[in-house]
């Protein structure tokens, strides 16, 4: 069977092939050549959208080199230890050859290969004359194998030295087509569709799942050469073909096909995360939930910017094991930083973690990355925006499923689709019958609403009352979460944050699904409510709609630290108002906030704890102060916030210690003056 590598992490067209050992025995290393060769000769029954002829070539003579290392391990009692070189040399030039093959076979990747195809005809023909130059030291004469096995051997040497390996001409034409439509795309001119059907069917792309796979293949290329910022020469390229695929995508099928494929990946990837927790993801020197997991020579994995600080303090030594480093390179880490990324949207990410967060790159997606790329988005958007408009059911609901795709990450795709008017039309969808409609137009509404312009857009065509009507009544929980997670982007604006709070149903329902939903419509919830918080009007509404009680028997009844930390988000932003507090405290929730402040192990919940707190002293006065004072345990949690802390978390503490002390001072001198004055109201965040 063949076995695909290039799930773990390695990038196309690279070639990390491993010399031998030195110390290996000549009869280990023949039989890990002999299975690479076999691995080598099943690629012939895969499927080359491009430089086949030249792939089966190559497999021709590992197949004839086979044959002579299989007689060579039956007749051989005792291999010589001269064989050991040319063996050697052999075993890591198929190690590069597989590696090649997986490329060329790699579904997802054919658009790129054939672009590529000039590079792969070229590094066939280094390959194969490597192993000529691995046979020529090939003590051929000493080896008791049939004469027939060595005539091959000797043939298969004279063909590697000679060996030509040209570009397939069905390949440069192709390649020539492609070329002319991304012109086409510059030109912001429609390219004729049977000539876009003839580079797909060319390459095998006959369904909607195979090209969307390819667009997700591109936008990783995309992404990872983002990282290297000192050399980016291939982003126009990949951005004009993702582009180009993504304009296929919506345009040449009118199925989509990926349903019950998503199901199946949902569920591999389910069983795979089940078993994960935050502990397997963090860093250890941080001690925190790595954002950019990278890995030392050493195989062990730290956070980019935890190690480069490691570094920059003048060690040179791997900090897990302590052992000195050759080299300080650092290889990104693209599965585990997968698997984090799909933990976290399996998990959430609190609202405390995400306001910490450093500003993220989102520089590749403000710009379309190519001219290009650019047409190729504006003809789209306008086919987009007609089929929204005066599609068939089934045509308007594929049209907002697309949308969704398309602007699930891209700034610029964003831009485009707001421009051309699609949010009303995905408004109206919002009242459809069918739940896959709903759920589709809502997320593309979400992620439209993270554009500046779209969120007056949304209000000024009625927005607010479909979305809040689909947070109360969607067909599926995931149009109710999303619902959820759209009002707190739109309330961004302080304007609309009234808006949304004098809507008689928006805060209740939010409220309900904090009582009722999932954890996920729970975190969306909490997200919209701390939005909405910000509006001091709306402070009063989520007293009146119950808030209070439900947020702290969320403290207790929770296992989810993410949800707590946002129940404490928003506690500590009602308990900056008197009447916030007095209801807090009216529940007895003093005891309960310092034994989570003691137990809590997320540095974002410690710091919402203290806030809280502080909050409760400042508008509850001296009543809650002493009540403080008499826990044993306060002031050593809030010494650990101030050393331990963010700079944030230690202006909270100090503060809240001060007011304990005066507190104490006072009551030890027996002054009767008030700590504070018991009318205050300040913003403790």
């Amino acid at each position: 069977m063949t076995k695909k590598l290039y799930g773990l992490g390695r990038r196309v067209l690279t070639f990390p092939a491993v010399h031998p050992c030195e110390s290996i025995s000549p009869s280990t290393l023949l039989i890990s050549l002999i299975d690479l060769a076999h691995d080598i000769c099943t690629y012939k029954s895969e499927f080359f959208s491009t430089n086949k002829r030249n792939a089966l070539k190559a497999i021709r003579q590992v197949h004839n080199l086979l044959i002579f290392l299989e007689e060579l391990r039956v007749e051989s009692a005792d291999i010589p230890g001269s064989l050991v070189i040319s063996l050697s040399e052999l075993h890591l030039t198929f190690q590069r050859i597989r590696y090649l093959l997986e490329d060329c076979t790699r579904e997802g990747a054919r658009l790129w290969m054939l672009m590529k195809s000039d590079r792969v005809s070229n590094q066939l023909r280094l390959f194969i004359r490597a192993i000529g130059t691995a046979l020529d030291v090939l003590p051929l004469a000493a080896i008791d194998v049939s004469s027939e096995v060595k005539e091959l051997v000797e043939l298969v040497m004279r063909q590697a030295r000679k060996a030509i390996f040209e570009t397939d001409p069905d390949d440069k034409r192709v390649l020539n087509d492609v070329i002319r439509i991304l012109g086409r795309f510059e030109d912001g001119i429609r390219p004729d569709k049977s000539e876009v059907k003839r580079v797909l069917d060319y390459l095998g792309i006959t369904k909607w799942s195979q090209c969307n796979q390819e667009v997700k293949f591109l936008d990783s290329e995309i992404t990872i050469e983002y990282l290297n910022v000192d050399k980016r020469s291939e982003l126009a390229l990949l951005s004009s073909l993702m582009g180009f695929l993504s304009y296929c995508k919506c345009i040449m099928f009118d199925l989509v096909d990926n349903e019950a494929s998503q199901q199946v990946s949902k569920k591999c990837c389910n069983n795979m995360l089940g078993g994960l927790t935050p502990d397997d993801f963090t860093c250890p020197i941080s001690l925190e939930i790595m954002k950019d997991p990278v890995t030392l020579s050493t195989g062990h994995t730290y956070d980019r910017a935890s190690i480069l600080k490691w570094f920059r303090a003048g060690n040179s030594t791997c900090p897990k094991t302590g052992e000195r480093l050759q080299s300080k390179e650092l290889l990104v880490n693209l599965v585990l930083k997968r698997i984090i990324q799909d933990w976290s949207v399996d998990n959430g990410v609190s609202i405390a973690e995400e306001s910490g967060h450093e500003n993220r790159d989102i520089t590749r997606t403000v710009l379309a990355g190519s001219l290009a790329a650019e047409g190729a988005m504006k003809l789209l958007a306008n086919f987009i925006s007609n089929r929204l408009l005066e599609g068939t059911s089934e045509e308007k609901n594929k049209a907002a499923y697309e949308v969704r795709l398309l602007t699930k990450s891209s700034i610029f795709n964003r831009s485009c689709l707001v421009e051309v008017g699609c949010i009303p039309s995905l408004l109206k969808l919002l009242s459809s019958k069918d739940s896959s409609t709903q759920e589709n137009a809502i997320a593309a509404l979400l992620n439209l609403s993270k554009h500046c312009k779209s969120k007056s857009m949304v209000v000024e065509s009625g927005g607010l009352d479909f979305i809040v009507d689909m947070l109360k009544k969607g067909l599926k929980v995931e149009a109710r979460q999303h619902a959820a997670a759209t009002l707190f982007y739109i309330a961004s604006i302080e304007e609309y944050r009234k808006l949304i709070g004098e809507n008689p149903e928006a805060i209740p329902a939010l409220v309900d699904m904090v009582r009722d939903g999932t954890d996920r419509s729970k975190k969306n919830a909490l997200v919209a409510i701390f939005g909405l918080l910000m509006h001091s009007g709306n402070h009063w509404r989520f007293l009146a709609a119950g808030a209070v009680p439900l947020l702290l028997n969320l403290l207790t009844s929770s296992d989810s630290e993410e949800l707590i930390t946002d129940s404490l988000a928003v506690l500590a932003t009602l308990a900056e108002k008197l009447d916030g507090t007095i209801a807090i405290l009216h529940h007895g929730a003093l005891d309960m906030i310092m034994k989570i402040l003691d137990s809590c192990t997320s540095r974002a919940g410690k710091e919402y704890c203290v806030s809280l707190l502080l909050a409760l002293c400042i508008n509850g006065g001296a009543n809650v102060v002493a009540l403080l004072v008499k826990s044993p345990s306060l002031m050593g949690s809030l010494y650990s916030l101030l050393s331990q802390g963010s700079s944030r978390a230690s202006k909270k503490a100090s503060a809240l210690i001060r007011i304990l002390h005066e507190f104490y001072e006072r009551h030890s001198s027996g002054s009767t003056t008030p700590v504070l004055p018991q009318d205050r109201s300040v913003h403790v965040w």
